[in-house]
């Protein structure tokens, strides 16, 4: 017990920890992040870091929560700055997709969402709280556009899920390198989009 204290007091804080896993993904890609690997890395044995996150499955959950948060930081940055709505629309787009095939946040995101067919209650919710974060500044963006003419009066809910089903879909194309989808490529594509959807004097959706 006291051998088991004394790990735990030298052990590296979990955010060192998760951010060294980050940049295994990043240099190394995914099959390589091992829990002893990983535990090289940090100077920790994998039993000591199955004692802090149990399973494989909860890492690399609790890495994608924490590499959200940051990019929640950063969103909450770009959302409050000064600007029309669509330029902070177009700067949530640029955030939201992925920089570059292999990109370590996106290839995280893919591996948590795969194996979240085997994922309990709680792991699900947590995953849905991920998207709901996301979900709810578009939300309230497209709402501000709306409200200030700047955009035709669509439903910022349901428009939201469309765009984001749209953004998944081409982001997921730009990580994995789907071959004439580069992040430019989509980027105008979603650009496109969006000067047709919501220009005030756009028509109505179907």
């Amino acid at each position: 017990m006291a051998g088991q204290a004394r790990a735990r007091k030298n052990a590296p804080p979990r955010e060192d920890v998760m951010a060294a896993a980050m940049e295994m993904i990043a240099e190394r890609g995914l099959e390589k992040l091992t829990m002893a690997a990983l535990g090289r890395e940090v100077g920790m044995s994998s039993g000591h870091l199955l004692y802090y996150f149990r399973t494989k499955d909860e890492l690399l959950l609790r890495t994608l929560e924490w590499s959200e948060g940051r990019l929640g930081a950063e969103r909450g940055r770009l959302l409050a700055r000064q600007g029309t709505a669509r330029e902070r629309l177009d700067a949530y787009v640029d955030l939201y997709v992925p920089d570059a095939v292999g990109d370590p946040h996106w290839t995280l995101w893919l591996e948590v969402w795969n194996r979240s067919l085997n994922a309990d209650e709680e792991g699900r919710d947590r995953q849905a709280a991920i998207e709901g974060a996301w979900h709810r500044d578009l939300v309230a963006l497209l709402a501000e556009g709306v409200s200030r003419g700047e955009f035709r009066p669509v439903d910022p809910d349901r428009f939201a899920s469309r765009l984001r089903a749209l953004l998944d879909g081409f982001s997921i194309h730009v990580a994995i390198g789907l071959r004439g989808t580069g992040r430019d490529q989509v980027l105008t594509h979603v650009r496109e989009f969006l000067d047709g959807a919501l220009a005030s004097d756009a028509p109505p959706a179907s």
